[in-house]
């Protein structure tokens, strides 16, 4: 197909490369087309029909989208740009320089411009920059077959026929109804008739990652959008929903990892910037663990007298972070999803900390018997090879039960104090437990070894 396509582009056969592409729907289209160089894409948006055109063109990505625009004429971009769904036009206008953005509002009908202008007023981030001012809205004492009747003659605009919204005198929202009750009820019933006057809306002010879980509650495909008053000003649909939750859990990975957010496509940020979101939080954490210095310069009189201690610092660091890490990971991810609230911080707390005993008794096990079944063959920890076994495998316990400790409470102070509790990252949550981590051994070690090594 790819080999067909350029062949027609370059022979110039524009009437068979026009039929040839509208048998395709626009998701694959536009994935035919990412493979050709920016000319050949220009030809072909100029060959395919105006509509099947922006709609191709909204399922680009954005650098795809950019790279078009600069190389179109005026007149093309213009035809694409009015026919693209608002919320569409502008995610892409946001993306562009402020002075290609003004240039693009130019190139907008008076009616297109005034919908991208006022879409663009909202706040970066809101669910206002999400939704798109094409519905379908009907009045309360309408009949139904007045209201299938409006719906053939506007509904090829809206963005999705699922449900059809009620407004009053002032437009205020009243009720949504799903399309299958206007098409399963009589033509002379009214849609008060139809109403419960129950619905779920959002508020164009509030941030996008909101409307995440209303959606996953109400399993709607769209949901309506209102202004401070009630009055209904769109509809935001579930693909550009799905495309705010990739963004998030793409940031909470990211911050998951010890670092900001890249914001950008990985292929496409900078050097400098990737180097400056990255850097900040490896300095962080690596000023941290130079506490695990400052904790073995305080026990080297122990590590001296006994240097097998300093064996197994790697293997007690290494459990502790890891345990840390799980926990912190599982309570971010369960906090984000909504499975938990601040106020199961308790039951979280009561849960890990068995957790974390029963996890560090079997790395305690296997470290004591690793040590005990290696000391029949070699006198490499000496005769007192049965309490260094009791030391690691003690202080495996504990520090693991601290690390599940840690891991899981930290998510909820920071999201206590307003942070986001992905700033609660596996590489932070280690260096916390790698430092006290040391402390607890080198107590254990103390304890037991006294009167024999130390």
């Amino acid at each position: 197909m790819h080999s067909e396509l350029e062949n027609l582009i370059h022979a110039r056969d524009f009437a068979s490369l026009r039929n040839l592409l509208s048998d395709y729907p626009p998701p694959d289209l536009a994935r035919l087309l990412e493979d050709l160089i920016i000319e050949d894409k220009v030809i072909v948006f100029r060959v395919l029909p105006r509509r099947l055109a922006s709609a191709v063109f909204e399922y680009l990505d954005i650098e795809s989208q950019e790279e078009l625009i600069k190389a179109m004429a005026k007149e093309d971009v213009a035809a694409i740009l009015n026919d693209m769904s608002p919320d569409d036009r502008t995610t892409l206008l946001e993306e562009l320089p402020a002075t290609v953005t003004k240039q693009m509002l130019a190139l907008l009908s008076p009616k297109e411009r005034a919908v991208a202008v006022n879409l663009l007023g909202y706040p970066e981030d809101s669910i206002g920059r999400r939704m798109t001012p094409d519905y379908v809205r009907v009045r309360k004492d309408w009949a139904v077959e007045q209201v299938l009747d409006h719906i053939r003659r506007h509904g090829h605009d809206s963005e999705t026929l699922s449900n059809v919204y009620v407004v009053d005198d002032k437009g205020v929202l009243i009720d949504d109804i799903g399309i299958r009750q206007f098409l399963l009820a009589s033509p002379t019933r009214l849609v008060s008739d139809l109403m419960d006057n129950r619905f779920v809306a959002l508020k164009a002010t509030d941030d996008q990652e909101t409307a995440i879980p209303i959606f996953k509650r109400e399993d709607r495909v769209a949901l309506p959008v209102t202004d401070s008053t009630g009055v209904l000003i769109g509809i935001v649909t579930i693909d550009d929903v799905l495309d705010v939750v990739e963004a998030a859990a793409t940031e909470d990975i990211q911050k998951l990892g010890g670092m900001e957010a890249l914001d950008e496509p990985y292929m496409q940020i900078a050097m400098s910037r990737m180097v400056k979101k990255r850097a900040g939080w490896l300095v962080i954490l690596f000023i941290s663990e130079m506490l695990t210095a400052t904790a073995m310069g305080f026990f080297e009189a122990e590590i001296q007298r006994a240097v097998v201690l300093a064996l197994f610092v790697p293997l007690i660091i290494s459990s502790g972070g890891n345990s840390g890490s799980q926990a912190s990971t599982l309570v971010i991810r369960a906090l984000a999803l909504e499975e938990i609230h601040l106020r199961d911080w308790w039951r979280v707390m009561r849960r890990e900390v068995i957790s974390g005993l029963l996890l560090g008794s079997i790395l305690g096990i296997l470290g004591f018997s690793r040590i005990m079944i290696w000391s029949a063959f070699s006198d490499l920890y000496g005769p007192h090879a049965f309490l260094v076994a009791v030391t690691v495998g003690v202080a495996l316990i504990g520090i693991v039960l601290w690390g599940t400790f840690a891991g899981s409470m930290l998510p909820f102070v920071l999201r206590r104090l307003g942070f986001d509790p992905a700033a609660s990252s596996a590489p932070f949550v280690a260096t916390l437990v790698d430092v006290t981590g040391l402390v607890i051994y080198f107590s254990v070690a103390v304890v037991v070894l006294r009167g024999t090594l130390l």
